[in-house]
């Protein structure tokens, strides 16, 4: 059965479900009786959806609260360990793999490095390595916490780069600045057999998957428009319309912000990653004479940076002398993301931008308010005026929080149902008739 918007009963069964499934995960345990005003619906059809969630496994009783003279109100929330996920992360220098209940309880982690010991950047991003990591990596998490495949919602993957998608291989991945030239990513991860076809992979930009964690559990909850930026090695962005739905990703760190500028690692000139981005800021550290250390982690060098340029007090309390040229690089750099936020502002007009990823973070904590001073410089007063500029709130392993939200995305999106399987409801008599009209 149709209604007159075009959607079938069956459409608003899901819709319903899925109302009743996304209040009871943000905000339950919730009693029936406050699900009615919380999803809009009438209480005949909330004791339908939860008589379905409760029988499928998905929904369980959580104690009881005293109403105003009756009985007490049973609780429901959503049961954590009816269904699990997989969340990827394919960082610059480590692919994580993590296993999450429902609850987005961590049950294992596994981690493997991508360093090569000196070689070319894109040497760690061998296609083989990747996939033979996650070959390892996902059966490992599984194992470890003696979970089925098959109970899998989903496997989420994030990634460097832009995700397209075909008929015949899914997502390809177009990494340039990891030398991955439409890489049929989960192609090759379907061969490799890991989980049941059932089990879906969801591959997408990491900027995009720290941009939906960002939104639902850290710093953009309640914003109805946001910007999340990703800082790592370089440099990325998602553009967040809906606080629930999907964003955007935009290879923000490719803006030109200085013409014939710095080499960019995708082969341009002047793009912000080439100034902003972890690895060119170390290695503009040392070209204006700095000595970063060798021999460690892109993290560790950073840090060093940051020590050098901002030194603790000594054990008298006195002020130690900064390191100048390390001071005046990251005060240049500022200046550059200043101007990069002001495109985002003037471009997007966000309520808010968040600034997340293991360099973000550690940045961020030691000169944000420079780089917004400079944002509001370059900006149109009317959007600088109504713009946040925060800190994201999950923790440099938010990327992988998102990866495993974006199969619980779609998960919710189809009303708690892995598979559809109600068949197709007919046209109504009408339509069919009008039809064979018009063939004539």
């Amino acid at each position: 059965m149709r209604v007159r918007n075009g959607r079938t009963v069956r459409d608003l069964r899901r819709e319903n479900r899925t109302a009743v499934l996304q209040r009871l995960y943000f905000d339950g345990p919730l009693s029936r009786f406050s699900l009615g005003p919380a999803t809009g619906l009438s209480s005949g059809s909330v004791s339908n959806v939860v008589a379905e969630l409760v029988t499928e496994g998905l929904v369980e009783e959580a104690g009881s609260v005293d109403s105003a003279g009756g009985r007490p109100r049973r609780l429901l929330r959503i049961r954590a360990h009816s269904k699990y996920m997989i969340g990827v992360d394919i960082g610059e220098t480590r692919v994580r793999i993590e296993l999450f209940d429902l609850a987005l309880t961590e049950l294992a982690r596994v981690e493997r490095p991508l360093e090569t010991g000196g070689g070319r950047r894109t040497d760690r991003y061998d296609v083989g390595v990747v996939v033979g990591h996650l070959r390892e990596g996902i059966p490992e998490v599984l194992d470890r916490a003696g979970i089925a495949a098959q109970r899998l919602l989903g496997v989420g993957i994030g990634v460097p780069g832009i995700v397209a998608r075909t008929p015949e291989d899914g997502a390809v991945v177009h990494g340039q600045t990891i030398g991955w030239d439409s890489v049929p990513l989960e192609r090759l991860l379907r061969e490799a057999r890991l989980v049941p076809e059932s089990v879906p992979y969801y591959i997408d930009n990491g900027a995009r998957t720290l941009g939906q964690a960002e939104m639902w559990f850290g710093s953009g909850r309640g914003a109805q428009n946001a910007v999340v930026v990703l800082f790592g090695s370089g440099v990325g962005a998602c553009v967040v319309a809906d606080d629930m739905g999907p964003g955007r990703a935009v290879e923000w760190g490719h803006l030109t912000v200085r013409v014939r500028g710095r080499r960019c690692r995708c082969g341009a000139q002047g793009c912000l990653e080439a100034y902003a981005g972890a690895e060119a800021l170390l290695e503009r550290w040392a070209e204006a004479g700095g000595r970063p250390p060798s021999g460690v982690s892109e993290e560790t060098a950073l840090t060093a940076m940051l020590a050098a340029a901002y030194p603790a007090p000594d054990a008298t309390g006195a002020a130690a002398e900064p390191d100048a040229t390390a001071l005046a690089v990251l005060e240049e750099t500022a200046e550059y993301l200043g101007a990069g936020f002001s495109d985002l502002i003037n471009l997007f007009q966000p309520e808010r931008i968040l600034v997340g990823g293991w360099a973000g973070l550690q940045l961020g904590r030691r000169f944000l308010d420079s780089v917004t001073a400079y944002a509001m410089s370059y900006s149109m007063r009317y959007p600088a005026a109504r713009v946040r500029i925060d800190l994201g709130t999950l923790g440099p392993d938010a990327v992988t929080v998102g990866a495993a939200i974006l199969p619980l995305a779609d998960f919710f999106a189809r009303g708690g149902r892995q598979e559809e399987t109600e068949a197709e409801e007919p046209d109504p008599a009408w339509r069919a008739s009008l039809r064979e009209r018009s063939a004539h």
